[in-house]
């Protein structure tokens, strides 16, 4: 945990749309903190801060609610679709040890084979990690791969205490050659259909006189 990820959690017991476009208007992001069976608990976060924090993929969050610390993993954010403010957030409670599951990004690095292109078919991969020690993305290095090498969710390597809890068969990244249009046969076929429209239309011509 770092100090950016501490977050000032105040209580809330308003609710309604009406509440929840006053506290947005405040710079305050409502939210909701569920899980372990407990009840939920209605707070409202800092919203700038709290906005920084979830550009990161599964954010873990170090609430101080009241003067009571609790970890909570960002599970869901609700965002206006045309403006993109944040309009809600839901937080499931996690506790220091404990392992959760959740999707990480799959970040591509280097460059194949010259000629090559890289076919990223998964951009997650689902996977089990400690809730202190979530890796922000997973990389996949292509440097020097040939035509037709591939890597599957088995060959990405994941940080010590993770679990791949996707198939391991599932593919993540193919290496292939770009496909060749021989713009020589186009041009030619274009050529051809200009051509046979002028006869046409000269055949109408004649007929018509």
């Amino acid at each position: 945990m770092s100090e950016d990820t501490k977050v000032h959690a105040e209580l809330r017991e308003s609710f309604g749309k009406g509440f929840a476009r006053r506290l947005r208007a405040a710079g305050k992001i409502p939210a909701v903190i569920y899980g372990h069976g407990t009840e939920p608990i209605h707070v409202a976060l800092p919203g700038h801060q709290v906005a920084l924090i979830i550009r990161r993929a599964n954010a873990l969050l170090e609430l101080d609610i009241e003067g009571k610390e609790q970890l909570a993993l960002v599970k869901d954010v609700q965002k206006d679709p045309v403006h993109q403010i944040i309009e809600h957030i839901d937080l499931l409670v996690v506790r220091k040890g404990e392992k959760v599951t959740i999707d990480v990004p799959v970040i591509v690095t280097g460059e194949p084979a010259p000629g090559t292109i890289v076919n990223q078919d998964a951009n997650t991969l689902s996977i089990e990690a400690e809730a202190t020690h979530i890796p922000q993305n997973l990389e996949v290095s292509v440097e020097g791969l040939e035509e037709g090498a591939h890597i599957t969710a088995a060959d990405v390597v994941l940080p010590k205490g993770s679990t791949l809890l996707a198939d391991p068969e599932v593919l993540v990244v193919a290496i292939s050659v770009p496909a060749e249009q021989d713009l020589g046969e186009e041009d030619g076929a274009a050529e051809g259909e200009a051509a046979a429209e002028g006869d046409a239309a000269a055949a109408e011509d004649s007929a018509s006189e």
